[in-house]
């Protein structure tokens, strides 16, 4: 019965992937395993979730924050009081302050976080080619699959 229900339950994921296509390579790789309906916040900047059950909101991290697309996305467009998961990729690392601010606000909760590694070549990174090369990989699509199937 318990796998009927969650079968039912309407999942989106919210992303935005800017500079490498990190996050967008983990979000499509587990539209592929779940039932997952994708909203790239950069090409989209309005959607009803009212119908959402669990909506995730997945981000490379800027300047320590999620971005700025997203947080828009989300300030605009989340209904209240829905249940959440985060996901972010990253060359520092994860950060999710930014996001939960705007959760708080509406009465959110967030049910999980997943995070992991994501090429970044931004800013003082480039001088030296980049870190984090070949992030996320097979491991991190892996385990980010494993999250969302585990919510």
């Amino acid at each position: 019965m318990e796998q009927a229900e969650r079968k039912k339950m309407r999942k989106a994921i919210v992303y935005a992937s800017i500079h490498h296509g990190n996050t967008e390579k983990l979000v499509k790789s587990i539209a592929e395993e779940c039932q997952v309906d994708l909203i790239d916040a950069v090409k989209q900047s309005d959607a009803d979730l009212g119908s959402y059950d669990m909506i995730g909101f997945a981000s490379g991290i800027y300047f320590s924050k999620f971005h700025q697309s997203m947080l828009k996305f989300a300030e605009k467009n989340l209904p209240d009081n829905k249940k959440i998961f985060l996901i972010c990729t990253y060359g520092g690392s994860a950060n999710y302050r930014s996001i939960e601010q705007i959760l708080n606000k509406k009465h959110s909760k967030v049910i999980g976080k997943f995070g992991c590694k994501g090429y970044d070549t931004f800013g003082p990174f480039k001088l030296v080619g980049g870190i984090a090369k070949g992030h996320p990989d097979e491991e991190d699509i892996k385990n980010a699959v494993e999250f969302v199937k585990g919510l």
